[in-house]
């Protein structure tokens, strides 16, 4: 799980999220250790990334070509996933001007969590880069307008990627000024 942080304002939404995917292979409970390091902010850069896998004997795979948010139809889409011993959870974040939606996919069933309204930035992420995220938010948003937050949005990538190994340096940004029907993106996709 990584980062994906939007700001739903009354005049438009604004979403981004990391190009990270780190796939673990090794024993299961130094697979554990390793990620409560990582998702904590124990460890910062890509080589103490490798320098800590290897330590615990676990063989690590990072990309950074996935994309975690996308923009359909003047609805923004974001998505985290955690693997866990015997399922993938995925949490989505659904944005559009005006309002906003929180799913969870458990074993293929998609579920909506949370509503909400205009004017809040909303986080997806591991404990370390939720912390970034809100540190981030209280420092430099003072209100304003979507490009203000954009700005906000962009700082928090830049600095969770300079923080943990668990962001990529590489992020994609999407917006809208569109006030999109949520229920209907939503229906479409617990319907794939």
């Amino acid at each position: 799980m990584t980062l994906v942080i939007a700001f739903i304002g009354e005049q438009g939404a604004v979403m981004a999220g990391d190009m990270r995917e780190i796939a673990f292979q090794g024993d299961d409970s130094c697979i554990d250790e390793l990620e409560r390091e990582l998702y904590s902010g124990l460890i910062a850069s890509d080589d103490d990334l490798k320098e800590r896998a290897a330590e615990f004997g676990v063989t690590i795979r990072v990309r950074d070509d996935k994309a975690k948010v996308s923009e359909q139809n003047g609805v923004l889409i974001g998505e985290v996933t955690e693997t866990g011993e015997s399922e993938i959870h995925r949490r989505r974040l659904y944005a559009t001007r005006g309002s906003y939606a929180i799913t969870e996919v458990i074993d293929s069933r998609l579920r909506v969590t949370q509503r909400g309204r205009a004017s809040n930035f909303v986080v997806l992420g591991n404990d370390i880069t939720k912390q970034i995220a809100s540190q981030c938010i209280e420092r430099a948003w003072e209100g304003g307008t979507v490009p203000d937050a954009m700005r906000v949005v962009m700082l928090t990538m830049q600095i969770a990627a300079s923080v943990t190994a668990s962001v990529s340096r590489t992020f994609m940004l999407v917006h809208t000024d569109l006030a999109a029907n949520l229920s209907d993106a939503i229906d479409k996709d617990s319907r794939e």
